[in-house]
């Protein structure tokens, strides 16, 4: 029996066009829908081509719940991943799927989480700090920003004259590379 997986995105949707691709034709792991709270997020452009089932939604409809907790239980959705997906989770969904949602964050978890920090903002973060090194961090959602249980790291080194851009394209490699 394949485990069926929604994967939650706001933004261009590389990391879920990744992670479908990864699981094509694979025997246990089946991504079965992509949900989205941006009705032009670009990542449903990309949905055309990977002919998944999409479901766009509100923030009240997130935050209320039930409609999200009637898709899922539609889709029969065993895991979720959250792939550039902004908002908070709901406590009601983490309890529903506990240990079975993930995100990535592009940094070294602890630092450089928590509300305000992602994308854009934790490059220029880490680079003002004049860190030596960053990477991502894959872990398990919690009702609190990125305090889940930490499930992988990967790392990159900064060089003296990086900047949150070049720091951004080392990070999306890492992404590509191992969030699947």
């Amino acid at each position: 029996m394949k485990n069926r997986v929604a994967i939650f995105a706001s933004g261009a949707g590389t990391n879920t066009e990744n992670i479908c691709h990864f699981f094509t034709d694979t025997p246990d792991i089946s991504v079965v829908l992509i949900l989205s709270n941006k009705k032009r997020a670009l990542v449903l452009e990309k949905e055309k081509k990977l002919r998944i089932a999409v479901c766009v939604f509100t923030k009240t409809q997130l935050t209320d719940y039930v409609f999200i907790q009637e898709i899922l239980d539609n889709y029969g959705v065993d895991f979720i991943v959250l792939a550039g997906f902004l908002l908070k989770i709901p406590k009601k969904m983490v309890e529903n799927y506990p240990n079975k949602i993930i995100n990535i964050h592009p940094a070294l978890l602890p630092k450089y989480g928590g509300k305000g920090m992602y994308g854009a903002n934790v490059h220029k973060a880490v680079v003002a700090a004049g860190e030596k090194e960053s990477g991502i961090t894959i872990h398990e959602v919690t009702s609190e920003y990125d305090k889940g249980t930490i499930l992988f790291q990967a790392k990159t080194q900064l060089e003296s004259d990086e900047t949150p851009d070049s720091l951004a394209a080392k990070i999306h490699e890492l992404e590509y590379e191992h969030f699947p």
